[in-house]
C-alpha cells in the first residue's frame, strides 16, 4: 500500500533542508527501494514541511533508518513523520 509521509520541521531552513538533502541523494544507495517522489518548502510558520510518496511504510522506514545518521550529522532534529495511506498518487 503507497503511503504519503509528511514532516513537519518547526524551525528548519532551507540551508539544513539543502545540507540533508546533498547528503541523502549523494548517497550510495539512492535511490532508495521504493521510493516515489518529494516536495519540500517553507511551511508559512517559520518551519519547514517535506511530503515524500512511498510505495510503502516498510520502504519508508527502511530509508528512515539509513537517512538517520545523515541527518543527525549536520544537527537536524529527531521528528515523527505523519504516515497515510495513499489512495492515488499521479505524476506528470
Amino acid at each position: 500500500m503507497a503511503v504519503i509521509v509528511t514532516v513537519e520541521i518547526p524551525g528548519g531552513t532551507r540551508e539544513q533542508y539543502e545540507q540533508s538533502t546533498e547528503q541523502v541523494t549523494s548517497a550510495e544507495w539512492w535511490p532508495p527501494k521504493g521510493f516515489i517522489a518529494h516536495a519540500a518548502g517553507p511551511d508559512g510558520t517559520g518551519g519547514w514541511r517535506v511530503v515524500d510518496f512511498w510505495d510503502s511504510e516498510e520502504d519508508f522506514l527502511a530509508f528512515a533508518k539509513k537517512a538517520q545518521p545523515l541527518f543527525e550529522r549536520i544537527g537536524m532534529p529527531t521528528i515523527m513523520p505523519k504516515m497515510q495511506e495513499a489512495t492515488n498518487i499521479v505524476l506528470r
